[in-house]
């Protein structure tokens, strides 16, 4: 694995340094990586799709990741965007680095003896005698744009985060600016921790931060709400189908083919809601929580099943009522709970190495995930089974007896297993596989990852 020396700097990819003058410049792991393709392919300009398929691959980031990575680089470098020495843009396709003298040699053991660490530099333009005034009152000025307060902030952890807060104090604004301090730490080599208990307002500074990730991340979590729908659906629709394609095929059914269509409709709105609530709830909570992943996941999921599954509930026990005259007891909001949870638990375990993004693994890891989900999401189905509350297949059951005339029954699916009638072996078997298919659709959904076309073919120049 070759090292490459540019100007003053040496960047190995093998030690993963860059080093300018014998000292080593921090970068967070991504941008290190970003800055590598860019030197392994200054030969060419480097389209957008291609950056985040390589740098992204196990994530889905908002457009201005990729935006505030490059300010990043060239502010590490030290050059000027509107004269790049490095790092240019290529407008309408990507970037290209595009400085001529660049040496590619062996990595070897010999390295240039390292200059002990220095004092941050102080940025261009900035009064050394108090470098952190001009950047507080950047970033504390609400009414400026963004991404110029986000830069701000990523400089002041520059010059040292604790000085940084204890200067920020309770000015005016400082609710939002310790907001894009603490987002802006996990893109800052040099950050430190910026917690949110014992600040002057956290309540104020948690609503700001919430509002800063979901306003970045919004079209992605839109893109993610509907894929956790539309897996969910397919996998109920597919359930419905088989499970009508049993009932008539089992030996002695009187039941009509006309019950595989009804059934998959039935299973794919069923699953297609479960998979909008929870669906929501996870994408929302991972988009917002960082350094409480785990928790937020299994929180936002309960959540947004609860939701959901209170709304069905209300929905059909009104329904059945009015137009086909049963009263009879639903689920919904407990169970949309239960399998919420397991849901989010199970995706929290099965993505817990990625970090930086909505989790979009490919290949095995993707499948791990699912398949995590799948057994948890059965798990909690099986629990509220035992508890004695039926799933989609046992109301559809306890509703054909009720309702006159209905041609639907599960009977010969329990005669199938070895019961006369749907009693709870049937009951418990059905729920816990209704609970895993979900689980599992709902999951393969959600990892979904977006085409890198449509995604980010629309990136304005920044």
């Amino acid at each position: 694995m070759p090292r490459y020396r540019f100007d003053n700097f040496i960047l190995s990819p093998r030690r993963r340094l860059l080093v300018r003058d014998g000292r080593e410049l921090p970068l967070i792991p991504r941008y290190f990586d970003l800055l590598v393709f860019l030197v392994e392919r200054r030969h060419e300009a480097v389209h957008r799709r291609e950056i985040f398929d390589r740098v992204w691959s196990d994530v889905v980031v908002s457009d201005s990741a990729l935006s505030q990575a490059i300010r990043t680089l060239r502010r590490t470098l030290g050059e000027d965007p509107r004269e790049p020495r490095f790092i240019r843009t290529v407008s309408r396709h990507g970037y290209r680095f595009v400085f001529s003298d660049v040496i590619e040699e062996d990595d070897d053991d010999a390295w240039p003896r390292r200059a002990p660490d220095a004092q941050p530099e102080v940025p261009g333009g900035i009064a050394a005698h108090d470098p952190f005034e001009p950047l507080l009152d950047r970033v504390t000025r609400t009414e400026t744009d963004e991404e110029d307060r986000r830069e701000a902030a990523e400089l002041l952890h520059g010059l040292g985060t604790a000085e940084t807060l204890r200067r920020l104090g309770d000015r005016p604004g400082h609710a939002a600016a310790r907001a894009l301090l603490r987002d802006t730490r996990w893109d800052s080599a040099r950050a430190a921790d910026v917690p949110l208990l014992g600040s002057p307002a956290p309540l104020a500074v948690s609503l700001e931060l919430i509002a800063f990730r979901l306003r970045r991340a919004g079209r992605a979590i839109a893109v993610r709400w509907v894929s956790a729908a539309t897996g969910g659906g397919v996998a109920g629709m597919l359930a419905g189908a088989a499970g009508g394609f049993l009932l008539t095929a089992v030996p002695g059914s009187t039941e009509p083919m006309a019950v595989i269509p009804v059934l998959a409709v039935i299973g794919g709105v069923c699953g297609a809601l479960g998979g909008a609530g929870v669906g929501a709830g996870l994408s929302v909570a991972e988009a917002v929580a960082r350094s409480m992943r785990g928790i937020a996941l299994i929180a936002g999921a309960a959540l947004g099943g609860a939701l959901v599954g209170s709304a069905v509930q209300w929905l059909a026990r009104w329904s059945l009522l009015a137009l086909v005259g049963v009263h009879m007891k639903t689920g919904g909001g407990l169970e949309g709970l239960i399998i919420g949870t397991g849901a989010g638990l199970g995706y929290a375990i099965g993505t817990s190495q990625v970090e930086g993004g909505l989790a979009a693994p490919r290949g095995g890891q993707r499948l791990r995930a699912a398949a995590l989900t799948a057994l948890l999401c059965g798990v909690g189905a099986l629990s509220l089974t035992l508890a004695g509350r039926p799933l989609v297949g046992g109301t559809l059951h306890g509703i054909a007896r009720q309702a006159r005339g209905s041609q639907i029954t599960l009977t010969p699916l329990a005669r199938l297993i070895g019961e006369p009638d749907f009693g709870p072996v049937s009951q418990r078997l059905l729920g816990t596989a209704e609970g895993a298919v979900f689980g599992f659709g709902l999951a393969l959904g959600l990892t979904r990852r977006p085409s890198s076309r449509t995604s980010h073919e629309t990136l304005t120049e920044r």
